[in-house]
């Protein structure tokens, strides 16, 4: 089964909403693709809510991905913009 990685968060006071999303981009193209088992990832927004959504092969490499961006630049660019104690982040096995 596969698992969908469901991340909440708001952005700190004063962030740069363009620099966020070009963060984001970054982890997009150039961190998340590469880790094994990464199906697809979305960015969504309502308000100063945001949401990202990401599609795993299974739990092993999402767990996995955690260890590789744990320290990685362009994920800790990205976490920056985020405010402090607004991230969750839930994994949610698929039904079929």
């Amino acid at each position: 089964m596969s698992v969908v990685e469901v991340t909440t968060f708001r952005l700190a006071d004063g962030a740069d909403v363009d620099a966020f999303l070009r963060d984001d981009r970054r982890v997009q193209t150039e961190l998340v693709p590469n880790q094994p088992g990464f199906l697809r990832r979305t960015t969504a927004r309502r308000g100063d809510h945001w949401l990202v959504v990401t599609l795993w092969a299974g739990l092993e490499q999402a767990e996995a991905f955690d260890v590789v961006s744990a320290a990685h630049p362009v994920q800790e660019a990205f976490a920056a913009h985020m405010e402090p104690g607004s991230l969750t982040v839930g994994r949610f096995e698929t039904l079929d």
